[in-house]
């Protein structure tokens, strides 16, 4: 990832490209001379005004997230039944409930590890709540092979256990593994020999593809995310936010009302 600094250094490269194509057509015929005495001028006039580079570059930051926004939702509207309905997301909290809060997490990412106690607390506190857990294991193949055993599971678990066994995984001290996950099976009484195979079959292959397609379609580069109505919310922002996000869908109909 580019540090702010590049990223701006980048932006105001293409901000000052973007005033460059602008330029009218006849402006290729002016002579060396006076390339050269424009370019003095245009150079004296930004050092003389420097905010004008910083406005030029928060307006072009602000439409680059106003055009990912948009992307996002209507990425989310074309996807809306296989992201909310499809047979590949595990469901807990109330199947049935008025709102839905979809979740792609990573075994071994330690802000998904940290987000789990807000998705806990959520689903307590609210019975009307429907939760989607969708596995992204994008650290790695460690968390590949976790993601294969737990999504294995749902074929032996359903409902509070199915998600005990996802709390219980995301909270294991140190890197998750198959190791980690088929020993936490064996804690819960699943029929490990069955897990195993399950778990290199192609309906685990055919969830992990499918959360895979949806995470690039919605331009979901890293765990966790969260989506709600048709809001993308990045990152671990906790119970708060989440909470507000599902008290605007009831109220009307957005996460932002």
């Amino acid at each position: 990832m580019l540090s702010r600094p590049l990223k701006r250094f980048g932006l105001a490269a293409m901000a000052l490209a973007a005033v460059s194509a602008a330029l009218p057509a006849g402006a290729q015929t002016f002579g060396g001379a006076q390339k050269e005495e424009i370019g003095r001028i245009v150079r004296e006039y930004l050092i003389q005004n420097p905010e004008v580079i910083q406005e030029a570059i928060v307006e072009l930051e602000r439409r680059q997230t106003e055009a990912q926004k948009t992307a996002q939702t209507v990425a989310i509207r074309e996807t809306r039944n296989e992201l909310l309905a499809s047979r590949h997301g595990n469901i807990v909290g109330n199947p049935a409930g008025d709102v839905t809060l979809v979740e792609f997490f990573d075994y071994n990412c330690g802000y998904c590890k940290h987000a789990v106690g807000d998705i806990q607390g959520l689903i307590k506190a609210d019975p009307k709540l429907r939760v989607v857990l969708r596995d992204l294991p994008v650290l790695g193949q460690e968390s590949l092979d976790a993601s294969r055993i737990a999504l294995a599971a749902k074929a032996q678990l359903s409902g509070e256990k199915l998600f005990e066994y996802h709390t219980r995984l995301l909270a294991t001290r140190g890197r998750v593994g198959a190791e980690r996950a088929l020993g936490l099976a064996r804690e819960m009484g699943l029929d490990v020999a069955r897990l195993q195979k399950d778990a290199a079959g192609p309906e685990v292959a055919a969830a992990l593809d499918e959360n895979r397609r949806l995470a690039e379609r919605l331009a979901i580069n890293g765990t966790p995310a969260f989506i709600i109505g048709e809001e993308v919310i990045p990152g671990a922002v906790g119970a708060g936010p989440l909470r507000q996000a599902i008290a605007g869908m009831r109220q009307c109909g957005h996460a932002v009302c």
